[in-house]
């Protein structure tokens, strides 16, 4: 069975070394990334360095106004909702009751208790929304980066922007749309075979950003290079 189980793996993913791409998540998205997801039936935000899939939190509590403060930030960023020490939503005291409560600029959201006593309130949720990593799906990527790969065979080229963390075997999988046999080439920068569980840095491959703006010059004329090889499996993954 084991046998059986390696030769149908090994046909599917042909001489390659790496990861099963039929079950591969990636850790980091960017800003960009989570910016793509901003309707109520694909609704994602950012908090505190991670990226959260709130559509199914969206879709349960369809029609509700409570939520609608979350569904005017889909896409965003919303640390600014947040004390980073406490990792809960930022609390200040009430003028009306003179307690400490929760600090809703944009009006009271889903699993927030109402300023005063309601009848209607129903506190059987379990943990708020924003509590645990029921939504989690990642990191946000703290910094990002473009590289260009170039594909030898085709003389394709095409500019990805990735994230700073990411291995190279996550930048693979991102280029997976633009070229379904990605893992059946060799990853090469300057010549040099690439370790695809590195970063682009430990690679080798630096991020001159920094070096660019000290210098006054436009770091988008320079972006680096990484040149695809192909071997001799016609892999899919």
């Amino acid at each position: 069975m084991l046998v059986a189980d390696s030769a149908r793996a090994m046909q599917r993913r042909g001489l390659v070394e790496g990861p099963d791409f039929e079950v591969f998540q990636r850790r980091y998205f960017t800003p960009a990334e989570v910016a793509q997801h901003n309707v109520p039936e694909d609704l994602w935000v950012s908090y505190l360095g991670s990226v959260y899939d709130l559509t199914p939190l969206a879709l349960k509590y369809k029609g509700d106004l409570l939520l609608k403060p979350i569904v005017e930030v889909a896409g965003q960023d919303i640390s600014h909702w947040f004390d980073r020490k406490t990792r809960d939503i930022r609390k200040h005291v009430d003028p009306l009751t003179g307690t400490l409560r929760y600090r809703t600029p944009r009006g009271r959201f889903l699993h927030v208790p109402p300023q005063l006593p309601r009848s209607d309130w129903a506190n059987d949720f379990g943990k708020p929304w924003w509590q645990g990593v029921r939504y989690e799906v990642g990191r946000l990527s703290a910094k990002t980066r473009n590289i260009r790969i170039i594909n030898t065979l085709t003389s394709q080229e095409h500019i990805l922007e990735v994230g700073a963390q990411e291995s190279m075997w996550e930048i693979l999988h991102r280029y997976l749309p633009y070229n379904a046999h990605a893992a059946s080439y060799t990853w090469k920068h300057e010549g040099k075979k690439l370790n695809m569980d590195y970063t682009l840095e430990e690679n080798g491959i630096r991020d001159e950003d920094e070096e660019f703006d000290y210098l006054n010059m436009d770091g988008t004329l320079y972006t680096p290079a990484i040149l695809l090889h192909f071997n001799d499996d016609l892999t899919e993954l």
